[in-house]
């Protein structure tokens, strides 16, 4: 899988609205009401080229999100303007892009490398392959399933982690809202910003501005 896709997103212009997130490009209208929403969820499905896409919309309350793809190594340079027609139709509404209300939630499931069994979490969750692996809700409301292979050298301490992904310029608040309700920094990255977090019990989550941050 290339990175090109995600990366020549990242890059163009066009695409404010949009944030990179471990799920691919995610857009997230903010609107008065429900059928105003839902009112740009269809006008959005219209966009020549989104039918068949694999594009997922999700109305909320007043908010409506459109994800491109289900995984950022499937983001390709197509869906550049795929996004650009999407911030048009939006702009015609109006909806107002926030860029805080994107993100994805991921759950790693750490094993062993004869050990990791892809197939138990799909049929248990019934989810739906996307990649080798990880699994997907096919509703598309629940969190990517996704198996880690650790080094069999070393000791298993956690068997499970959380991974969030949000935008770049939002990292940094989710970080301070996390340390707030009570959480400890265990490690942090630089390049991009990432920081592995846990609460009083030791479990570990990862708040990440990855791929937006890249």
């Amino acid at each position: 899988m290339s990175e090109h896709g995600w990366r020549a997103f990242l890059a163009a212009d066009g695409v404010d609205d949009w944030v990179v997130l471990h799920g691919g490009a995610v857009a997230v209208y903010v609107l008065p009401s429900l059928a105003a929403a839902a009112r740009l969820a269809a006008a959005v499905a219209e966009v020549p080229g989104l039918e068949g896409s694999g594009a997922l919309m999700t109305l909320t309350g007043d908010q409506l999100t459109v994800r491109l793809t289900r995984g950022v190594f499937r983001l390709e340079e197509p869906h550049i303007e795929l996004a650009r027609a999407v911030s048009v139709v939006a702009r015609d509404h109006p909806a107002v892009a926030d860029r805080g209300r994107a993100q994805e939630v991921s759950l790693a499931v750490a094993a062993r490398p004869d050990q990791v069994d892809v197939g138990f979490w799909r049929a248990v969750l019934g989810y739906a392959a996307l990649d080798d692996d990880n699994g997907v809700d096919p509703l598309g409301h629940g969190s990517t399933v996704w198996l880690q292979e650790l080094d069999p050298d070393k000791r298993l301490r956690h068997a499970m982690h959380v991974d969030v992904s949000v935008a770049r310029e939002h990292a940094e608040e989710r970080l301070a809202a996390a340390l707030a309700a009570g959480g400890r920094v265990v490690a942090q990255f630089e390049d991009p910003p990432a920081w592995v977090l846990a609460d009083r019990a030791g479990n570990r989550v990862c708040i990440a501005a990855w791929p937006d941050g890249a």
